[in-house]
């Protein structure tokens, strides 16, 4: 996947635009995340270690998700969530592995996470996605709403361009990709026109590192 490299992220909260270097300086500074995490815990909730996750493709770091936990979620509620917003094309089988070792989905995020805690999230073993999952923070507090994963900020989706003109590319063409080995970007213009119909139409492009692998298509959207 060849694509301008992005570094940059929105708040989930705020909806401003930050530096992925700069994630837990703008959240501590973050007038509505904070009123979030102090003033609208959820009255029933009990207090339990909350971790902040960043999510990023390995190898294309220009896609990265910082996603905060409940410690009493389990590892399958991550990988529900990493299919929903990133993954799920055709029900492949998936697992988390720590140095090299199987976890079970079963496991609780308090029971194998600390910070600085590293995991590797693989899905779809023929043709893999391969996801690192770190601890970057972690606070004693109630969760922010009554799901396990709270989203926090989300990269912004990389620039494409136009393979035939150069402008803002909005299509992918699945032929180029899988027969020629092209990310073949087209603009709404050439899409309409492009030769390539093998594999259907250009599809659309999303915010994620598995778009044009094996039959995924988006939406790419948060479950929550």
């Amino acid at each position: 996947m060849s694509l301008r490299k992005q570094t940059k992220g929105i708040c989930a909260y705020c909806g401003k635009e930050i530096a992925k270097s700069g994630i837990n300086k703008h959240l501590a500074a973050c007038d509505k995340w904070k009123d979030a995490a102090i003033n609208s815990g959820r009255k029933n909730s009990a207090q339990e270690t909350l971790y902040h996750l960043r999510i990023q493709a390995a190898g294309l770091p220009e896609f990265w998700l910082d996603l905060e936990m409940r410690g009493s979620a389990r590892l399958q509620e991550l990988d529900d969530y990493l299919r929903a917003i990133w993954l799920e094309c055709c029900g492949h089988m998936s697992q988390f592995l720590d140095h090299g070792n199987e976890l079970s989905m079963k496991k609780r995020i308090r029971d194998i996470l600390e910070l600085g805690s590293e995991l590797k999230h693989l899905y779809d073993f023929g043709t893999t996605s391969e996801t690192l999952v770190k601890v970057v923070g972690k606070r004693e507090g109630k969760p922010v709403t009554s799901h396990p994963i709270t989203l926090l900020v989300r990269n912004i989706m990389p620039a494409s361009e136009c393979i035939e003109c150069g402008q803002p590319a909005t299509m992918l063409c699945s032929e180029c990709l899988i027969e020629e080995g092209i990310w073949g970007t087209l603009c709404d213009k050439h899409a309409k026109n492009h030769p390539h119909d093998e594999y259907g139409d250009p599809i659309p492009l999303v915010n994620s590192p598995r778009l044009g692998m094996c039959g995924y298509d988006g939406p790419a959207e948060p479950p929550y």
